[in-house]
């Protein structure tokens, strides 16, 4: 699954999460084979956990739908804690549901590597 991207010089550690397991372990391959870390979390409040925590977490990816914390939910709770953190949410919606009143990049699954490596570059500015 390599990109056919160049190497990435500056890894970063990536928190991402996702409610379903495969999706999660294939994500989670997918990133660290670009080169970054990548910390799992199954659930929103399992990501603020790992937030809260202190560890260095350069961006969050995460899944929009999702029991009890939906993505947008986990984003803006996300912000609060850490308000410059960069946030990707991956969605299978082609239009989020009008209630939800957030302004995020997203990447529309299914993804495949290249295209999560490309949003990963702009997002952290890695060119």
């Amino acid at each position: 699954m390599p990109s056919d991207s160049a190497p990435i010089s500056q890894p970063r550690t990536i928190l991402f999460v996702d409610d379903d397991v495969i999706i999660s372990m294939v994500t989670a391959m997918m990133i660290s084979d670009l080169g970054h870390t990548v910390l799992e979390a199954a659930s929103g409040p399992r990501a603020l956990e790992i937030l809260r925590g202190g560890q260095p977490v350069d961006l969050l990816i995460t899944d929009y739908s999702m029991p009890k914390m939906s993505g947008a939910e986990l984003a803006i709770a996300a912000r609060e804690l850490r308000p410059d953190l960069p946030i990707l949410l991956a969605t299978g919606y082609a239009e989020l549901p009008k209630s939800v009143d957030i302004d995020l990049p997203r990447i529309g699954k299914p993804y495949v590597q290249g295209q999560l490596d490309a949003q990963i570059r702009k997002l952290l500015a890695l060119g």
